[in-house]
């Protein structure tokens, strides 16, 4: 959750944010299913988050939710309790609305002329190709940490196997889109928590400092070091990690995994991180509109 002040003038500014890893995704394997557990987690936590917000003036409140939720069976069964028990008008945003609402986040505040943004959330990867500042093909595709994780085993001690048929696996899915070719010279910006703890584990290894990540690149030889690094641990291991929350410990590999992928088709070598994504641009277009 992020509390946004916007000005006058247009300009707005985070005052606050919040973050509960509710793991919505969790469990709902190939019947698409959401788990009761799961759904309790997340309105746990919207719960918790309406109390922060409360009262503020000039409140206006947008909720959103995206690719568990746009995939669930039982989506409007979830919809539903959230009205009732929170009281919140969930919007489910489709594939390329994420990816647009990414693109807006990412060059209000980065400025590249050309890159390739990636977000991989829980159950899904959003790419979007940028080219001279502006959006020239985006795609949203079922791929995520945390049903790659779960469908390939990637959660403890990682068999060569299970990490042979996931590459596989998310390598068919990558040349299925064919304007990917024109994104083999261009940094990769990078969204999603997964990316965001790659960063933080590389920060605190080699820095030893905390704060914003915004801007902060990578090189994809540290990107494969860390990767060897998280392989040749098991779970207990991981989770000791410094810049690692444990509790993404399990699924920290399948969330590194598109990244992977992608450096191997790259010609580039780097990445750079993004603080700034989908509710930046939630917020970008609301401005822009009013």
């Amino acid at each position: 959750m992020a509390i946004t002040e916007i000005a006058a003038d247009g300009s707005f500014r985070e005052i606050k944010r919040v973050k509960e890893d509710s793991r919505i995704s969790e469990g709902m394997g190939r019947e698409k299913i959401l788990q009761e557990s799961a759904m309790e987690r997340t309105i746990a936590a919207m719960k918790r988050f309406k109390k922060l917000y409360i009262g503020l003036p000039n409140l206006q409140v947008r909720a959103i939710t995206t690719a568990a939720v746009r995939q669930a069976k039982n989506q409007a069964e979830f919809l539903e309790r959230v009205k009732k028990e929170v009281g919140l008008d969930l919007q489910v945003l489709s594939g390329a609305k994420e990816a647009y609402y990414d693109y807006l986040g990412v060059v209000r505040t980065l400025k590249l002329e050309h890159c390739l943004i990636l977000d991989t959330g829980g159950a899904s990867c959003e790419l979007i190709l940028v080219q001279h500042q502006k959006a020239r093909n985006l795609i949203s595709i079922p791929i995520g940490a945390v049903n790659l994780s779960e469908q390939f085993h990637l959660g403890g001690y990682v068999k060569a196997v299970d990490l042979f048929r996931a590459q596989v696996s998310v390598n068919e899915r990558l040349t299925k889109i064919p304007w990917l070719k024109y994104a083999h010279h261009v940094p990769i910006v990078l969204l999603g928590g997964a990316n965001r703890t790659l960063a933080r584990m590389s920060r605190n290894y080699r820095h030893k400092t905390r704060g914003s990540i915004h801007g902060y690149r990578l090189s994809s030889r540290a990107v494969y070091a860390t990767y060897r690094e998280l392989l040749n641990k098991n779970l207990v291991q991981r989770k000791k990690i410094s810049g690692l929350e444990p509790e993404r410990a399990d699924i920290i590999i399948g969330g590194m995994l598109p990244l992977v992928c992608l450096l191997q088709r790259s010609s580039d070598g780097r990445v750079i991180f993004s603080e700034s994504g989908v509710r930046e641009g939630v917020i970008a277009e609301y401005v822009k509109n009013k």
